[in-house]
């Protein structure tokens, strides 16, 4: 790390795509398998700049189970997020639903990987072919995970991904859209600085949206060990399911098949059966000194400026409205062992049991 700021410090070129981002730029753009790739400061900005180079207005289709950053990069742009409903197995957005609300201003399908979990994309891809609809994925949670050998980067028309620094492989802060359509490079360059041609000029309404070299150099860091990071933590995901197998009422996500997934969230579900709700449970854990999180427990259908929506009405999201209620995500992080997950489990018996 030293040596890599006294070689940024000693060339004087702290940010404005500089030689050490341009390095990340291009060995992520390998890693993931991805013919293009353009790095942002941060995942939200990677959402607004894809949904603008692909010209997305007037109403997108999207989840309400997801980040707020999702439906809130939506509103930035204009847009009006229209919410479906997701699927009740892996909590994705539920492409048998999307028909449902298309109009005439609809012009993007904007889906999430949820906690890595990869979402029913041929699905998804025929009714955009039906309707001539552009497709942004949001990735935040999906570094490194393929479904059937297939990068999820790929997917679509760009996805965007998060490196903020509870991610599994980050830039403290930072993003990344991949892409398949070489054109849009340019114009994301351009986006991300401020709408300014090579030359200086303006031509489009960009923002100021970066990475610097510091957080470059961090990157690459990160990247030498994320390969590692994930390794270790499918064995902790393992560990999570077989010791919470026997247990009524508290189940893991089941796993995809032929999805290579990166051990980003452990979410699991807390029904009647339980004996207890998540509130409860997330206390007595508190109390055991395991900080587990209600992850979404807000919609994003239930935000002050979406909530009166149409599609944000909780009758027409049941399955997200159970969901928020009842997902719960369990510590998961690199600097854990297999004893940690038999205490956590242990403390989830005591409870549950």
């Amino acid at each position: 790390m030293v040596e890599g700021l006294e070689e940024i410090f000693g060339r004087a070129w702290l940010t404005n795509s500089g030689p050490v981002h341009d390095r990340l730029e291009e060995r992520l753009r390998h890693r993931l398998g991805v013919p293009h790739l353009s790095l942002l400061a941060s995942g939200t900005a990677a959402l607004q700049l894809g949904g603008q180079a692909l010209g997305l207005r007037d109403e997108v289709v999207t989840t309400p189970f997801t980040f707020p950053a999702t439906a809130q990069a939506l509103a930035w742009m204009g847009i009006t997020p229209v919410f479906v409903d997701v699927e009740p197995v892996h909590l994705t957005l539920d492409p048998e639903r999307i028909e449902e609300v298309l109009t005439p201003r609809t012009t993007g399908i904007l889906p999430v990987h949820v906690f890595g979990n990869v979402c029913r994309v041929d699905e998804i891809a025929a009714v955009a072919r039906r309707h001539d609809l552009r497709v942004l994925y949001d990735a935040a949670h999906a570094f490194g995970v393929t479904a059937c050998g297939a990068p999820v980067g790929n997917l679509g028309d760009a996805s965007a991904f998060s490196f903020h620094a509870t991610k599994v492989f980050h830039t403290l802060e930072g993003g990344a859209l991949t892409y398949a359509d070489e054109s849009m490079g340019p114009v994301l360059r351009r986006l991300r600085n401020f709408g300014m041609e090579p030359g200086g000029d303006v031509e489009l309404p960009g923002i100021n949206a970066k990475l610097n070299e510091v957080q470059a150099l961090v990157g690459l860091l990160v990247l030498d060990q994320v390969d590692q990071e994930i390794a270790h933590r499918r064995q902790l995901v393992a560990c999570y399911r077989s010791l919470l197998a026997g247990l009524d009422g508290i189940r893991p996500l089941p796993e995809q098949p032929g999805v290579d997934h990166n051990g980003s969230y452990l979410p699991v579900i807390v029904d009647e059966a339980a004996g207890t709700d998540r509130s409860a449970l997330l206390t007595h854990l508190a109390s055991a000194g395991v900080h587990a999180r209600p992850y979404f427990r807000q919609l994003c259908s239930h935000f002050p400026h979406f909530r009166d929506l149409p599609s944000a009405a909780p009758d027409r999201l049941p399955v997200a409205e159970r969901a928020a209620a009842r997902v719960a995500c369990l510590p998961l992080h690199g600097a854990m062992s297999s004893r940690d997950v038999e205490r956590v489990c242990s403390v989830i018996n005591d409870v549950a049991g």
